[in-house]
């Protein structure tokens, strides 16, 4: 039985991404701050986890190591974002930002480093349509995708080498959190509340996409027509793409 390590893994989106990995005969891990409603079965394995408490991290793994030495997938799922204008992000946010995007999945990464070689399995980064655009409102999200994508871009040509395929998707807007706040008072949000979306895909619809990307073995997954076009638009004319999304969030 093949394994998968799925962080934000009580997400919508990661529960999604389970339910497609489990339908194809996979175990999955799952870490999330609070796993309370994940039931554990023999191909559900629930384990609470801050990622950015390296303590925490390292627990983590162990348990996952003593299940199977070897991992074939790691998801880097778990994320937040950041709605609101530059002028107003404090320092301390936009640290909070970068260090749940970025840095909790690079220690995440050098945790399963060897066991992912040892499947030679797969990397695979979930980053947005703000990993290779701009976004109006988005300056500290935007430049943690960037960072995301950067970092495991620059990981695949490493790891290569090694039998590793290491992937990016990149989703427009999955509505995992609909109905739920959709920032507090610093502008963090949970990905999927905003209110500014378009072309809302559901996590399933998202999680399909992605999963038979991943069969491919594709590098960059472009998630939803807006996506697609996002990404073919912005690597044609970058200047097109600017003027078309700050006129979308003008007509919003």
């Amino acid at each position: 039985m093949k394994t998968a390590v799925i962080s934000g893994g009580a997400g919508g989106l990661g529960r999604a991404l389970s339910a497609g990995l489990q339908a194809r005969g996979w175990r999955c891990v799952l870490l999330d701050l609070d796993v309370s409603n994940l039931e554990r079965s023999s191909t559900q394995v629930p384990i609470a986890c801050d990622l950015t408490n390296p303590a925490q991290l390292q627990a983590a793994t162990q348990e996952i190591l003593d299940l199977t030495p070897a991992i074939d997938l790691v998801i880097y799922n778990a994320g937040i974002t950041h709605i609101g204008p530059f002028e107003a992000l404090e320092d301390a946010t936009l640290r909070r930002v970068f260090e749940i995007n970025v840095f909790a999945a690079v220690a995440m990464a050098r945790a399963f480093l060897k066991p992912v070689r040892a499947a030679h399995g797969t990397h695979l980064a979930i980053s947005s349509v703000a990993g290779f655009s701009p976004l109006y409102h988005r300056t500290a999200y935007a430049a943690s995708k960037h960072a995301l994508e950067g970092f495991f871009a620059s990981l695949r040509s490493e790891e290569s080498p090694h039998g590793v395929r290491t992937l990016i998707a990149a989703p427009s807007f999955v509505a995992t959190n609909i109905g739920n706040a959709q920032a507090d008072e610093t502008g963090i949000a949970r990905p999927g509340s905003a209110g500014d979306g378009i072309d809302y895909m559901t996590p399933d619809d998202a999680a399909s996409v992605i999963l038979k990307g991943v069969e491919r073995g594709a590098p960059m997954i472009p998630v939803g027509r807006v996506a697609r076009l996002s990404w073919w638009i912005n690597r044609l004319s970058p200047r097109l793409f600017q003027r078309l999304m700050e006129r979308n969030i003008r007509d919003a």
